[in-house]
């Protein structure tokens, strides 16, 4: 049994709190407040024992690096904003997808990213540019 050091519980206070799923450098970023000093290698090594006990489930999005979230959450699903490149939780689920397999194929699970502009990246699309202009809507690097 691994022992619940202070750096441990940082790391997972920080993955609780945050209520999305994170990347080891915002798990450090978050954690470092609550135990000063903590290393990213130390962030690394308790992020596997959090997965290999199965306290953490990880986020793997395509071409991205993983991302660790508690496994206490309920099914669901992600959105990742394809401006800042983070990644929050989807709580509605469109259900059964069988429908969209191939006929005589049997659906066991599924997942399901959806992409485009958080509602902060999107409030920062009506403001001004560094060149003094406003954007346009579907112009701002969100689209």
């Amino acid at each position: 049994m691994e022992r619940n050091t202070r750096q441990r519980i940082a790391i997972r206070e920080a993955i609780e709190v945050a209520r999305r799923p994170l990347l080891p450098q915002e798990v450090l970023d978050q954690a470092q407040s609550l135990a000063p000093g903590l290393g990213i290698a130390t962030v690394y090594r308790n992020l596997k024992a959090l997965v290999d006990d199965g306290t953490l489930a990880v986020v793997q999005l395509p071409g991205e690096n993983p991302r660790y979230e508690p496994v206490s959450r309920r099914h669901h699903h992600h959105f990742q904003c394809r401006r800042c490149q983070r990644v929050f939780d989807v709580h509605a689920c469109p259900g059964d997808l069988s429908r969209l397999a191939p006929p005589g194929f049997s659906v066991e699970d599924h997942d399901l990213t959806l992409y485009g502009c958080c509602a902060d990246c999107a409030g920062q699309a009506g403001r001004t540019s560094a060149h003094g202009h406003a954007h346009a809507p579907g112009h701002d690097g969100c689209r």
